[in-house]
């Protein structure tokens, strides 16, 4: 699982700058995301920028040097048409349709940050190529992937409750009632994994259906109250589980220490929220070339690396700095 997150967009595009073309005017950004794109270009090399609509209609969303809104196309001679990404290619065609038939003057270049192993036809210039699946910070909630993934609720979907709210009682009824979402997403989630009793179902779906939050199952924790759920400590152990059962193909999880568990007990990709990465493979081996050394290997054997600290400091803060870190 390919994943770039808002940073990684911005280091990219910036690199790519030097393989554009010389001596462009105009950036012009294919919605939605390559609106992303167009605003990072026109920033960096300080130039105008508008959409396909904007270029059609003579109006320019965001300069770099001042103008007055408005534009003839002939001011300017080579211009730049951005996406984030191409796949399909479906976008990138259309967007040069629409602008072969504006019979333009100046010579326009089509490019994408990212691309496809063959998708490299459909653009002039790309920054990388990076393989599906893939998902991005922006489009993660949005994506047709999410109806193959699993989902965390509260932290993803809503805000995590206060400790005052959380009492298992009145309190949290109310939360789980009225709190507000964080965020929306546009297609169907697989399922809805989450930490909630099972007792809180009917208020929880009501939640999900008044904000318009479809989904194909939701699975809850079994535990008749708060205390014995705590008690357990496996929430982490019990959303692999579901995970580990499931055809899902990603997991978006809100804690990093619960999407750690996770993506060790399944070996599958784990999206962590909280440190906005992807855990995969590559994270699992890297735990294992340092010895497992987890949270809970630790736990079940702490003297193994008290041991360890004692004989080599400095190898031992590396190797926990790496995995933990």
């Amino acid at each position: 699982m390919n994943y770039r997150s808002f940073d990684h967009l911005s280091a990219d595009t910036q690199e790519w700058i030097v393989d554009l073309p010389d001596d462009l005017d105009l950036i012009v950004g294919i919605p939605r995301s390559g609106m992303l794109v167009s605003n990072l270009l026109s920033l960096h090399l300080n130039l105008p920028m508008t959409d396909i609509d904007g270029l059609r209609a003579g109006r320019l969303l965001q300069t770099g040097e001042r103008y007055d809104g408005e534009f003839d196309i002939s001011e300017f001679s080579k211009i730049l048409v951005v996406d984030d990404t191409v796949y399909t290619g479906n976008e990138m065609t259309n967007a040069q349709a629409t602008i072969d038939g504006l019979n333009l003057s100046a010579d326009v270049y089509y490019g994408a940050v990212y691309v496809d192993d063959g998708s490299e036809r459909f653009v002039d210039t790309y920054a990388q190529t990076l393989a599906f699946p893939r998902v991005f910070e922006w489009n993660m909630m949005h994506h047709d992937f999410l109806t193959e993934s699993c989902v965390d609720l509260d932290g993803i979907l809503c805000r995590d409750p206060t400790p005052e709210e959380n009492d298992d009682g009145p309190n949290y009824r109310e939360f789980i009632t009225a709190a507000d979402p964080i965020s929306v997403p546009s297609v169907t989630i697989g399922k809805i994994v989450t930490c909630r009793l099972e007792k809180y179902r009917s208020e929880t779906a009501a939640w999900l259906d008044e904000h318009g939050i479809e989904y194909d199952e939701l699975v809850m924790m079994q535990y008749p109250d708060k205390a014995t759920r705590v008690a357990a400590g496996n929430h982490g152990e019990y959303k692999a589980e579901v995970y580990r059962s499931s055809d899902a193909k990603l997991f978006i999880e809100s804690s990093h220490s619960q999407a750690r568990t996770i993506a060790m007990q399944t070996s599958k990709p784990v999206y962590s929220k909280e440190q906005n990465r992807m855990l995969q493979q590559g994270y699992l081996n890297r735990v294992a070339r340092n010895g497992q050394m987890s949270i809970e290997a630790v736990k079940s054997d702490p003297l193994r690396y008290v041991e360890q600290f004692r004989s080599d400091p400095v190898d031992f803060v590396k190797r926990a700095s790496s995995v933990f870190f």
